[in-house]
């Protein structure tokens, strides 16, 4: 077990190591752009230090990226009327609401200020829709939080069970489910998440059909119509499960 695991949420270990580096290529730039400058020297309470954005390339969340073009695209294809997601990442729910409306469930609110923007407060376990009556539903890197109290949810080892059989329930008849969460190795890393193995969530949506697995693998590649049983021996992938019922 790393100490680093447990310090990490308060305190970014790596950041304070490259600290002093840092730090001096930072005062050492100030007195550059000063001795460059022909406005004087800049004030000190304006200063903003940014000390770790001088990386070789962009970085970015591939999960959360490349999930959301995949979904997209195909919600563009389809042009729903209305679209139903439950607790995905924001951006993707805000660039959404430029094709359809977006109906957003969530425990927590999202304050959005959107055109196409409808906010519903509810539980990925108990969804205020009927049976069988959500004809585009999509759930992204959230049933895997589902029972772990990570955010105030009520603790539940059979969580993101629960989240699946509920999300299955109100999907219509013709309809279709953008899911993804992280495959691979299953485990529980408490209380960030649960790993699954790629099938055994095809095995829960047991009244679906896959029509498309796609996913991002451990060193980040988007990989598109493959089979489940590539991603098994993963760590930590995301797994895109396109269904229809």
């Amino acid at each position: 077990m790393k100490l680093n695991k447990f310090l990490q949420p308060v305190i970014d270990t790596q950041k304070i190591r490259m600290a002093p580096s840092a730090y001096r290529k930072y005062v050492q730039d100030w007195l550059r752009y000063n001795q460059l400058s022909q406005h004087g020297s800049l004030p000190y309470n304006d200063a903003y230090p940014c000390l770790f954005d001088d990386t070789k390339s962009t970085s970015f969340d591939a999960h959360y990226l490349y999930q959301s073009v995949w979904a997209f695209r195909s919600i563009y294809d389809r042009k729903p009327e209305v679209h139903v997601d439950i607790g995905s990442d924001s951006l993707f729910i805000g660039i959404a609401t430029t094709i359809t409306k977006v109906f957003f469930v969530d425990i927590r609110p999202l304050k959005l200020r959107l055109a196409g923007y409808y906010p519903i407060h509810g539980d990925i376990l108990s969804l205020p829709f009927g049976d069988n009556t959500v004809t585009s539903l999509s759930c992204m890197h959230v049933a895997e939080h589902i029972g772990l109290g990570r955010y105030g949810d009520q603790l539940d080892p059979q969580g993101t069970d629960k989240a699946m059989k509920e999300i299955q329930r109100v999907l219509a008849k013709s309809g279709y489910l953008y899911f993804s969460l992280p495959v691979g190795r299953p485990r529980v890393c408490f209380n960030a998440h649960r790993i699954h193995s790629p099938a055994y969530i095809v095995s829960c949506f047991n009244e679906l059909s896959l029509q498309e697995f796609s996913g991002i693998d451990d060193k980040g590649r988007f990989r598109t119509n493959i089979s489940p049983e590539n991603f098994e021996n993963e760590n930590y992938a995301c797994g895109l499960y396109l269904f229809t019922k």
